[in-house]
Order: C-alpha cells, then sequence, then structure tokens
C-alpha cells in the first residue's frame, strides 16, 4: 500500500470489482464487463490497483507482465476525482512494481486525442515509440504506444 497527498493505493481485491467496472462504464467507450476484470484479476501474471481518496475507490490501474515486460492494459480515474494527482499515483505505483520485478520496461496504448494522459505519461518518462492506426473504437482512433524504458 502506498499513500500520498490523501491517495492510497492498494492491491485491488474481489469486493472492489463493482466500483472497478462503474470506473470503466464512466471512463471508456468500451468498457469491461465485471466478469472480464475477475477473470483478469485473478491470473497470476495481473496486477490490479485502486486508488481510494476519503476512503473511497476513485480510480483504478490494471496491468500484466510476461517474461520481463510490463504492460498496462487500463488507468481511469473518476472525472469529479480528475487533476488531483490520483492518476499519477497510480502509474507511480505500477512503476515502482515493475522497478522491483526487474522489468526491461512498461508499455501502454493511449488515445492520440488524450493530451491529459499524454502528458501524464511523458512527465513519468514515457516516450512514443509509434502509433496504432484505429486502435479505438467508439469513436475510431489511434493510438500512441507509449513506453517507459527501466534502466
Amino acid at each position: 500500500m502506498m499513500q500520498r497527498n490523501n491517495i492510497t493505493v492498494r492491491s485491488a481485491e474481489i469486493p472492489d470489482i463493482p466500483h472497478i467496472a462503474g470506473l470503466e462504464r464512466e471512463c471508456f467507450s468500451a468498457p469491461w464487463s465485471e466478469n472480464a476484470i475477475q477473470e483478469t484479476m485473478e491470473r497470476e501474471n495481473a496486477v490490479f490497483l485502486v486508488a481510494e481518496y476519503g476512503g473511497e475507490i476513485c480510480g483504478y490501474a490494471g496491468s500484466y507482465y510476461a517474461a520481463n515486460e510490463g504492460y498496462i492494459t487500463n488507468v481511469a480515474v473518476s472525472g469529479k476525482m480528475r487533476r488531483r494527482g490520483i492518476g499519477r499515483a497510480l502509474v507511480c505505483a505500477l512503476m515502482e512494481k515493475a522497478r522491483k520485478m526487474a522489468f526491461s520496461f512498461l508499455t501502454l496504448e493511449v488515445r492520440v486525442g488524450n493530451t491529459a494522459a499524454i502528458a501524464l505519461y511523458e512527465s513519468l518518462g514515457f516516450e512514443n515509440l509509434g502509433r496504432r492506426p484505429r486502435f479505438y473504437s467508439n469513436p475510431t482512433e489511434d493510438a500512441y504506444i507509449m513506453t517507459w524504458n527501466i534502466t
């Protein structure tokens, strides 16, 4: 568990799934179902974190790893709680786990139009290494491939 600026980041647990699914519906045009979230969380190579502010879940991040490579699948923060460092706290916690697990890199895709997320990732040392055409739907949009090389 990590705490900073009244934000607590901890490992997600099964009872958190309805809250995570709610964030999925609020933040994404193609949200994961509760079943998909649970199936993914239960994988041995998955890392799911939730962020709490004032005792309420207001964000989450999901990732998985293969060999010594980390892949961030989702980062979501409730609209009313944005611009408070919650996304940064979640991504920093994933970065710390990646460092401790001796990963070579941590990577993710982000909508090219999500300038706030892109700025956050760049401020944390992620680099734009390419573009995936039409990666997202509803609306259709390209994704940048952003990677943090762990040295």
